[in-house]
């Protein structure tokens, strides 16, 4: 894949892409966070659960699911996640969206098939995403396809982007 320039992300919103503000219910004893109901409008079935780390700084990218949508939630620390409309016949093709999500902006983020998606650390010493996919990881035949994180044609840089 070769280089293509940055583009930055767009407020437009990935054709697919559902948002769910989390709301912690807060008393003394600490908190409590549902973070995905089966009774939710964006509820598409559950396959599983995982929580997955990454350190601050680090990119785990890019990867999409030919079958499978998936629902993060970052419960400790913060991390961005990028997701790129690589679906030729999307209406949205081509659109990057950037979330910030974590400890400060508790959403839930689901990912529709066949979008790339990445996210890095940006919290100090790590960051902890759970994902509850619609699916079931297939270990025999895994609906995971993988883009290297910098040298592809992703308009996107994972770069700090000061100003």
């Amino acid at each position: 894949m070769q280089k293509v320039a940055f583009k930055p992300p767009t407020k437009q919103r990935i054709d697919g892409v559902e948002v769910k503000p989390l709301r912690p219910i807060v008393d003394e004893r600490g908190y409590l966070m549902e973070m995905l109901r089966s009774d939710d409008p964006i509820f598409k079935g559950f396959g599983q659960t995982y929580l997955t780390a990454v350190n601050d700084g680090v990119v785990k990218a890019w990867h999409y699911h030919e079958f499978q949508v998936d629902n993060f939630i970052c419960v400790h620390g913060h991390i961005k996640l990028v997701l790129y409309d690589c679906r030729e016949d999307s209406p949205t093709y081509g659109l990057v969206n950037e979330f910030f999500i974590g400890d400060r902006n508790p959403q839930l983020v689901q990912i529709p098939i066949k979008v790339l998606h990445g996210f890095k650390g940006i919290h100090a010493p790590h960051s902890l995403i759970v994902n509850v996919p619609d699916q079931l990881y297939n270990y025999e035949k895994p609906d995971e396809y993988r883009v290297d994180p910098h040298d592809n044609d992703v308009p996107y840089d994972w770069a700090r982007q000061d100003g």
